[in-house]
C-alpha cells in the first residue's frame, strides 16, 4: 500500500513539473517585450488639453489713501490690480473646437486659455457652466479647423478591475500619463457635486489634473478627473471621475445652446434606507430610495409615485440610495418616460414617470443694492427648477438666495445660497419684491426668519 501512495505521488509531481515551468516563458524576441499603452496615449493624446483660468482680483480701496498707505509703509507707487491664476485640463469634444472641464478650474475667470498638445494656444469663451455636476464646456475662439476628439464610451459598462489611463497637466508640468485600475464604482460620498456616482481609480491624478481625461483601453472617454483623496496634497492612489454619461448629458446641452442644462424633474423627495427602516421595512439588507414628499402635479405625482414607496431600480438598473437614483435618473435623455421599479406594501410595483424638464417660471431674480444684512445677496421666487437645483422644497414659503456679488455684506453676515427668507420684521416675505420693499428703509435691528437645511431659524441682526 505504502509503495502505491509513493508511486503516485512521483506520478503527480512529475505531471506537475512541466505545468509549472510553462508558467514561466523566456521572450524569445523584442516583439514580445513591447506590451505597451503607447498605441492608445498616441491616439488620446492630442484631444486632452491645458487650461489656464485667470480673475482679476481688484486692490484694497484702502491703498487709494495717502494717509493709509505712509502709515503701514505701503511705497508711493501702486501696484496694478493682480490676476489670480488657476490651471487644469480638459478634453476635446467636438472637432469644432468644443472643451469639457471642470466647472472648478474656470469658476469666476475673466479670461481663459486652452493649450493644445502641440503647443498652440487659443482664447476660449465659456459656453455652459454647470456647478451641480461640477462640469464647464468651452469653445476655442477665432478657429476653423477641425480638432481631434475623443468619443464617449458607456460608463455604465465600467467594471472594478478595469485598466483606465488618466491623462492631464498635473503640477504644471505638461501633459502627463498615468495608467491604473477602475478601483470602485458609483462612490457617493465623496461629497463634492450634486450628484454622488464617481468613478474611482488609483491611477495617479494630482492637482492639475482636474478636467483631463479618464480613457479605457479602447481609447474612448470614460470619466473625467475631479478630484483626490490626499492627506498630502498629492496621489494617494485614491482618484474620482465623473463618469462620461453626466459628462455626455452636459455637452449635449452645450450643443443645443442652452445656457444650463437641462434634466429630468422627478419631484420627489428621496431619503436613504437606514438599519433600522430596513427592520421596519422587512428587507434583507437596507438599500434602495425611500419616497418622502411628493410635489402635486409632478411628473412623480402624475406617475403614481407615493409617500413611503420604496425605489429599488431604474430602467433595469439596480438603486442602491438616492444618489444612486439621482444620477440614472438625470442622464435619462428627455422625452419618453423611465420604468421605476417601487416596493410598496412589500410588494413589486411599476410606474411609468415621465422623462421632462422642471416649470422655471417667475423667478424675478433680483439683487439687494440697500445699505442692509442683505445687501448684495441674489434673491428669486420659487420655481420647481430652482427647488430641484438647489435641493429645496418646492412647496416651501418665501423666496431664496440664489447667489452673491462679490465681497457682498450679506455673505459676510452669514447668510448662504439655498437660503430661504420668509419674513423680516414681522413682514411677510412672499415675493422678491416684498423684500425689496421690506429693505427700502433703515433699521436699528433686522429680526429674519430663514429656513436652512428643512429648519426654520430665527435670526437677529444690528443694522
Amino acid at each position: 500500500m505504502l509503495s502505491r501512495l509513493l508511486a503516485a505521488l512521483f506520478v503527480s509531481a512529475a505531471l506537475m513539473a512541466p505545468a509549472q515551468a510553462q508558467d514561466r516563458i523566456v521572450p524569445t524576441s523584442p516583439q514580445q517585450l513591447k506590451l505597451s499603452y503607447a498605441p492608445i496615449v498616441q491616439r488620446t493624446q492630442p484631444a486632452v488639453v491645458n487650461v489656464y483660468a485667470g480673475k482679476t482680483v481688484p486692490r484694497n480701496p484702502l491703498l487709494d489713501d495717502p494717509i493709509f498707505r505712509r502709515f503701514f509703509g505701503v511705497p508711493g507707487q501702486l501696484q496694478p490690480e493682480q490676476m489670480q491664476r488657476s490651471l487644469g485640463s480638459g478634453v476635446m469634444v467636438d472637432s469644432s473646437g468644443l472643451v469639457v472641464t471642470n466647472n472648478h478650474v474656470i469658476e469666476g475667470a475673466d479670461q481663459v486659455k486652452v493649450s493644445l498638445s502641440d503647443k498652440r494656444e487659443f482664447e476660449a469663451e465659456i459656453v455652459l457652466k454647470d456647478s451641480r455636476t461640477d462640469l464647464a464646456v468651452l469653445r476655442l475662439k477665432d478657429t476653423k479647423e477641425k480638432f481631434p476628439t475623443l468619443d464617449f464610451a458607456n460608463s455604465d459598462e465600467l467594471l472594478v478591475g478595469d485598466v483606465v489611463l488618466a491623462l492631464g497637466n498635473p503640477f504644471g508640468v505638461g501633459q502627463t500619463v498615468t495608467h491604473g485600475i477602475v478601483s470602485a464604482l458609483a462612490r457617493t460620498q465623496v461629497g463634492i457635486t450634486d450628484y454622488q456616482f464617481f468613478i474611482q481609480t488609483d491611477a495617479a491624478i494630482n492637482p492639475g489634473n482636474s478636467g483631463g481625461a479618464l480613457v479605457d483601453l479602447t481609447g474612448k472617454l470614460v470619466g473625467i478627473n475631479t478630484a483626490i483623496f490626499s492627506r498630502s496634497g498629492g496621489s494617494q492612489g485614491i482618484g474620482f471621475a465623473i463618469p462620461a454619461n453626466m459628462v455626455r448629458v452636459v455637452v449635449a446641452s452645450a450643443k443645443s445652446g442652452g445656457k444650463a442644462v437641462q434634466r429630468p424633474y422627478l419631484g420627489a423627495r428621496l431619503q436613504a434606507v437606514t438599519p433600522e427602516i430596513a427592520e421596519t421595512l422587512s428587507l434583507k439588507r437596507p438599500s434602495g430610495a425611500l419616497v418622502t414628499n411628493v410635489a402635486p402635479g409632478s411628473p412623480a405625482a402624475r406617475a403614481g409615485l407615493k409617500l413611503s414607496d420604496l425605489i429599488v431600480s431604474i430602467d433595469g438598473q439596480q438603486v442602491d440610495d438616492p444618489n444612486a437614483f439621482d444620477y440614472r435618473f438625470a442622464t435619462r435623455p428627455l422625452g419618453g418616460s423611465a420604468q421605476v421599479e417601487i416596493q410598496r406594501g412589500g410588494k413589486p410595483v411599476k410606474v411609468a414617470i415621465p422623462l421632462e424638464v422642471a416649470p422655471d417660471t417667475g423667478r424675478d431674480e433680483i439683487v439687494i443694492k440697500s445699505r442692509t444684512p442683505f445687501q448684495g445677496a441674489k434673491v428669486a421666487n420659487i420655481s420647481p427648477a430652482l427647488a430641484d437645483e438647489l435641493r429645496i422644497d418646492s412647496n416651501v414659503e418665501g423666496i431664496v438666495v440664489v447667489d452673491f456679488e462679490d465681497s457682498a455684506p450679506a455673505q459676510a453676515v452669514g447668510f448662504q445660497k439655498g437660503d430661504v427668507i420668509q419674513s423680516v420684521n414681522n413682514q411677510k416675505i412672499a415675493k422678491t419684491s416684498d423684500l425689496e420693499r421690506a429693505t427700502r428703509e433703515p433699521a436699528r435691528l433686522w429680526r429674519i426668519i430663514v429656513v436652512r437645511g428643512g429648519n426654520q431659524l430665527s435670526v437677529t441682526l444690528g443694522g
